[in-house]
């Protein structure tokens, strides 16, 4: 008995420097899609990248990459946004802001007229603020247009975590949430590995739970961009995985609790911002945002993340893609 046709898959990525091509090879290596369309404003880049890839499809399964404009990107599952400037060192991601929020100005509509029932995700910084403008000014339902929020940061926990303790990071279950950025909060009361509390994990590894030295660990988590940033000008081939297991997730309906970047809407007093929590990601985009049971602590800084977030976004004009 044969097997029928695949149903097709499709991508689309707009914006093909470091962390758009890092994503692009890890849907392409992974067999994710089954179509991937390209588009970037340097469209000599995205004709370049999409030789490039097409080159290797012989050791990877069939698909199609094809590089072309906002037209092409009608009936994709999910839409990438990772264009815009870059990070420079010693620039903070909020710094990004005004910048970036002029770029996604002209893309987001662009990519709703031509491209209405597909999710949006975006990976650009400040990805929060930027998640938000996205969705005001797409008009779509508050879970079709996602920010990558702190699934690297919730990554790079886990592996530090991981390493303190010697287990794999897959075992280890933690999260980052609240703001991609220097107001980040690390959440030490719901951290386990395994589904044991590090408190009472730590003796089992023959190590102790110290608060300084925990404090460290996500200091470094908290400022590894800017230790990448320093030693290479920039972060993308972790932040390309992160993208691509929302991105599986969505396609697939998997329905995985991530840290992604969404709409508040009264979450521990917080609404009209989007921020991280653990969320439910399948075939509609964020599906359920969970409300965790926080320390007071977490809660507070939760809360101040939020009020640093809208303060910034208060700095702008009220309509910033509006004309002039």
């Amino acid at each position: 008995m044969t097997n029928g046709p695949v149903a097709a898959r499709k991508v689309g990525l707009i914006g093909t420097g470091l962390v758009g091509s890092s994503f692009a090879y890890g849907l392409m290596i992974r067999g994710t899609a089954t179509e991937l369309v390209l588009v970037d404003i340097n469209n000599d880049k995205a004709v370049g990248e999409m030789m490039d890839f097409n080159h290797g499809l012989s050791f990877v399964r069939p698909m199609k990459i094809a590089a072309g404009g906002y037209e092409d990107l009608a009936g994709s599952h999910v839409v990438i946004i990772a264009a815009g400037a870059s990070q420079k060192p010693g620039e903070s991601r909020l710094d990004l802001l005004a910048r970036n929020a002029g770029i996604f100005c002209e893309i987001v509509p662009e990519v709703v007229r031509h491209n209405p029932d597909g999710v949006i995700l975006i990976a650009t910084n400040p990805v929060d603020i930027l998640t938000y403008i996205s969705l005001r000014e797409s008009g779509l339902p508050a879970g079709k247009v996602i920010g990558s929020g702190t699934i690297l940061d919730t990554s790079r926990f886990r592996f530090l975590l991981g390493q303190y303790y010697g287990v794999d990071a897959r075992s280890v279950h933690a999260y980052i949430i609240g703001e991609h950025g220097d107001s980040e909060i690390p959440l030490w009361s719901l951290a386990s590995i395994g589904g044991v509390r590090l408190q009472e994990f730590a003796p089992l590894s023959n190590k102790s739970y110290n608060q300084v030295d925990m404090h460290k660990l996500f200091l470094e988590v908290r400022d590894a961009a800017y230790e990448i940033i320093k030693r290479k000008g920039a972060t993308y081939y972790a932040i390309g995985l992160g993208l691509l297991s929302i991105v599986e997730s969505i396609i697939g309906d998997h329905r995985s609790v991530m840290s992604v970047s969404t709409l508040m809407t009264g979450q521990y007093g917080v609404r009209d911002i989007c921020l991280s929590l653990p969320c439910v990601v399948g075939a509609s985009g964020v599906e359920e945002v969970l409300t965790l049971n926080l320390s007071p602590e977490e809660e507070t800084g939760f809360r101040g993340s939020a009020e640093k977030l809208l303060a910034t976004l208060g700095s702008l004009p009220h309509r910033p893609c509006a004309q002039e």
